[in-house]
C-alpha cells in the first residue's frame, strides 16, 4: 500500500528514528509526470515561525566543485501560508537566496514552482526516461546546520515507469516491520530488484525521511525502458546496476558486460578493504539526447552515456571506465574529501569551496577508475595501456602547461569546466583529471621501485580510504595528510615529489610513471582504438600530434559546421602557418575538405616535399595557408623497455580472490 502525505506525517511523530524526532520534516513533493516536456512540478511545505526567513536554493553542488545550482531554471515561484499569498524577494547580492516575511500566526510556508530542465542538466528527461537530482527541485531555510534539516520527499512518475535510487521507500507501521527504517529496507530490496514499477498514474513514491545531505546525495533514475542487474546476488551489502534507456534495445546488457561489472565490485572491495555505504546503486542513463556525464554519491552514482553504449562496440569504448570512476568516488571524494570541499556536509550548500586538491579528489579517482577498469575486464590489458598512452600524449600536446601549473587548473575548476573548445590547449582545461592520473601512476611506480614490488599504491588506498566502513561518512584531509599517508607506505620526499609536479609550472608532461613502469611513450602512424572510437562517436577528428588541430565533421554531411577547426595547438605546424580555432577548412590541396582527403594530404606530404595547402574561411574572409609538415599522421602508444621491470602489467592485473 502506498501511504498519503498526511499518514506519513502522523507516522513520523511516533517514529523512533532520531533523524526525524527533533522537528516536523520539510515536505517535498515532485511531480515528474510532465518530465517528457522537461518540466518538473514542485510543492514544498516548510515549517517556519513568524518573522523573516531566508529560503535558499543549493548553490555549491558536491561533485560539481563550483556554484552550479541551476537557479535560472526555477520558474513560477509562489509562496503562501494558510492559503494566503506571501511576498518573496530575491537578495540582490546572493541570487540563490529569497527573503520571506512569515505572517503572524503561521507555522509553515507552502511553496510551489516548476523546474524547467535543459538537456545537459543533472535533473532532466526525454520522453522515455528521467533523472531527478533533488537539489534542482528544492528550496530550504537558511539556518545553522542546514545540512541536518529533515525532508520527507515524494516523487510522482509517468504511468508504468520503473525507478531506482539509494533512498528507501516509507511504509506504515506493521506493513514491513515496526519502524520506518525496517519498512524502508524491505521496500528498497523490492526496488533494487527492478520490480518496483508504478501502477496508476496517480501513484507517488513516498520515501522515508532523510537529512538534507542524504537527500542531495541520492538521485532517482526512472524510465519506461528499464533493467536492473544484481551485481552481488545473495550478498550483503547489495550492489545493483540500473539501466534506463530511450529504447528497449538500449538496456540490453550482455552477460560478459554484466560479469565485468560484477568483477568491478569485487576488485574495488579488494583494493580498498572496506566500503562506506549500506548498499550501492549504479544508475546508468543511455540517451543521445542527454549530455554524457557522471556524478558521484556515497551510495549511488549518476552515469550518462550514448543510447547504444551497451550494444555498439565503439560506443562501449567511449563509455569506457565511467562507472568505475564514479564508483571509486564513494571512497575517494565522498568518504575521504579535501577539507575545502565540504560545503554541504559542514553547514549548507552556499559556502564557496577551495578546490586546490582536486588532483587527489579527481586525479586519483581517474587513476583508480582506469586501473579497476583493467582489473575487472571492462577494458582489456591492451586498451588499459593504450589509454595511458593517449592521456600522456594529450598532456604532452597541452601548450598551456608552459605557463599554468596543474594546481591552478584545480583551483580554477569552477571556471574551466565551462571553458570553450577554442584555444583549450593554450588555456588548459580540467587537466587535474588526466594529468593527475599520470602523477599517481608515477607515485605507484615509485613505491614499487623503492620496495622491490613488496608495496604499491594499493597499500596507500587501503590505509587512506579504508577504515571500519559500513555507512556513509566524511573524513577530510589536507595536503600534509596525503604526504604522511604516502610516507607511511614508502619513505620518500613526497612533499617535494608532489609540489614539483602539481604546484610548479612543468613544461613537460609527467611521463615518469610510464618510464619507471618499464615502458616508453612513442609516436607512430597507427591510430589507437580509443581515439578511433571517440572520433566515430563524436565526429571530432584528432590531428593534434601531426598538424596540431582538431576538426569537427568529416565533410560528408553538408552541414555548415563541417570542417570547423575546434582547436589549434600553439607551436604546432598548423598554428605556425596561421590556422586558428573556429576557422573552417574549405579545401585541402585544391579539393573540397573531407576528413579522408586531409589524411591523404598528410600521406602525400610525408612521401613528398610539397606542403599541405589549406583553404580557410575565417568569418567572411578566405585565406590559403601552406603547412610545411612532412611527418605523416602521428599518435601516441606505449613501447616496452626491456631494460626495466614491467610494473604497468601487474598494476592492471586482477587482485580479487588473491
Amino acid at each position: 500500500m502506498r501511504i498519503s502525505r498526511l499518514v506519513l506525517i502522523a507516522l513520523l511523530a511516533s517514529s523512533p528514528l532520531s533523524v526525524v524526532a527533533a522537528a516536523p520534516p520539510n515536505a517535498l513533493d515532485v511531480d515528474a509526470t510532465d518530465a517528457p516536456r522537461k518540466i518538473f512540478h514542485v510543492r514544498e511545505t516548510i515549517p517556519a515561525a513568524p518573522g523573516k526567513v531566508t529560503l535558499v536554493y543549493p548553490k555549491y553542488i558536491p561533485g560539481e566543485h563550483g556554484p552550479t545550482g541551476p537557479i535560472t531554471d526555477l520558474v513560477g515561484l509562489k509562496v503562501s501560508s494558510g492559503g494566503k499569498p506571501v511576498a518573496w524577494r530575491r537578495q540582490p547580492k546572493e541570487m540563490w537566496a529569497f527573503d520571506v516575511d512569515v505572517p503572524e500566526g503561521a507555522g509553515s510556508l507552502d511553496l510551489t514552482f516548476d523546474y524547467v530542465a535543459a538537456a545537459d542538466a543533472w535533473t532532466t528527461a526525454t520522453p522515455q526516461l528521467a533523472i531527478v537530482n533533488w537539489w534542482s527541485v528544492m528550496l530550504y531555510p537558511q539556518v545553522p546546520q542546514a545540512n541536518e534539516l529533515v525532508f520527507a520527499p515524494s516523487l510522482k512518475l509517468p504511468a508504468g515507469w520503473q525507478h531506482a535510487t539509494s533512498l528507501h521507500a516509507a511504509h506504515a507501521p506493521g506493513e514491513a516491520g515496526d519502524s520506518v527504517a525496517a519498512a524502508s529496507r524491505a521496500s528498497s530490496s523490492a526496488a533494487a530488484s527492478g520490480r518496483d514499477s508504478l501502477g496508476d498514474a496517480g501513484d507517488s513514491i513516498v520515501f522515508a525521511p532523510v537529512s538534507l545531505v542524504t537527500l542531495i546525495d541520492s538521485p532517482v533514475l526512472a524510465g519506461a525502458h528499464f533493467k536492473t542487474v544484481d551485481l552481488t546476488p545473495g550478498q550483503t551489502p547489495g550492489h545493483w546496476l540500473h539501466i534506463a534507456g530511450d529504447s528497449a534495445a538500449s538496456v540490453r546488457i550482455s552477460e560478459d558486460d554484466a560479469a565485468a561489472y560484477r568483477r568491478l565490485v569485487a576488485e574495488a572491495l579488494a583494493l580498498f578493504g572496506s566500503r562506506h555505504y549500506g548498499e550501492y546503486h549504479f544508475l546508468l542513463t543511455l540517451s543521445d539526447h542527454i549530455a554524457p556525464n557522471g556524478l558521484e554519491h556515497h551510495e549511488s552514482s549518476d552515469n550518462r552515456a550514448a543510447e547504444r553504449s551497451l550494444i555498439d562496440a565503439d560506443a562501449k569504448k567511449v563509455l569506457g571506465t565511467l562507472l568505475s570512476h564514479e564508483y571509486v568516488h564513494s571512497w575517494n571524494g565522498k568518504y575521504r574529501r579535501p577539507a575545502g570541499l565540504v560545503s554541504g556536509v559542514s553547514a549548507d550548500y552556499q559556502a564557496p569551496v577551495d578546490s586546490r586538491l582536486l588532483w587527489v579528489y579527481e586525479g586519483l579517482t581517474e587513476y583508480w577508475g582506469d586501473v579497476l577498469g583493467g582489473r575487472s575486464g571492462i577494458r582489456t590489458p591492451e586498451l588499459y595501456r593504450e589509454n595511458v598512452a593517449v592521456i600522456a600524449g594529450n598532456m604532452e600536446r597541452t601548450a598551456g602547461r608552459q605557463w599554468r601549473p596543474l594546481e591552478d587548473t584545480a583551483t580554477a575548476a569552477q571556471l574551466l569546466y565551462f571553458g570553450r573548445p577554442d584555444w583549450a590547449s593554450w588555456r588548459r582545461g580540467v587537466d587535474f583529471y588526466p594529468e593527475g592520473e599520470l602523477v599517481w601512476l608515477e607515485a605507484d611506480a615509485t613505491i614499487r621501485q623503492k620496495t622491490g614490488g613488496k608495496k604499491s599504491l594499493d597499500d596507500f588506498a587501503r590505509a587512506f580510504h579504508g577504515g571500519s566502513g559500513g555507512k556513509p561518512e566524511v573524513r577530510t584531509y589536507t595536503f600534509d595528510d596525503v604526504v604522511a599517508a604516502l610516507t607511511a607506505v614508502a619513505p620518500n620526499d613526497w612533499a617535494g615529489f608532489l609540489r614539483a609536479r602539481i604546484v610548479d609550472v612543468q613544461p613537460k608532461a609527467p611521463i615518469g610513471g610510464i618510464e619507471a613502469s618499464g615502458w616508453r611513450l612513442v609516436y607512430g602512424p597507427a591510430k589507437p582504438e580509443l581515439v578511433r572510437a571517440a572520433e566515430e562517436e563524436s565526429e571530432i577528428y584528432d590531428f593534434q600530434h601531426s598538424l596540431g588541430i582538431f576538426v569537427k565533421g568529416d565533410g560528408t554531411s553538408g552541414d555548415a559546421g563541417d570542417g570547423i577547426v575546434r582547436d589549434a595547438v600553439p607551436g604546432m605546424p598548423a598554428a605556425l602557418a596561421g590556422v586558428g580555432p573556429a576557422m573552417r577548412l574549405v579545401a585541402v590541396n585544391g579539393r573540397r575538405y573531407s576528413e579522408k582527403g586531409l589524411r591523404d594530404a598528410l600521406r602525400d606530404a610525408h612521401e613528398g616535399t610539397a606542403p599541405v595547402e589549406l583553404l580557410l574561411e575565417n568569418v567572411d574572409t578566405f585565406t590559403t595557408v601552406r603547412v610545411d609538415y612532412h611527418g605523416g599522421e602521428k599518435y601516441p602508444r606505449l613501447e616496452r623497455d626491456d631494460s626495466k621491470t614491467d610494473w604497468l602489467t601487474p598494476i592492471g592485473a586482477p587482485r580479487a580472490g588473491k
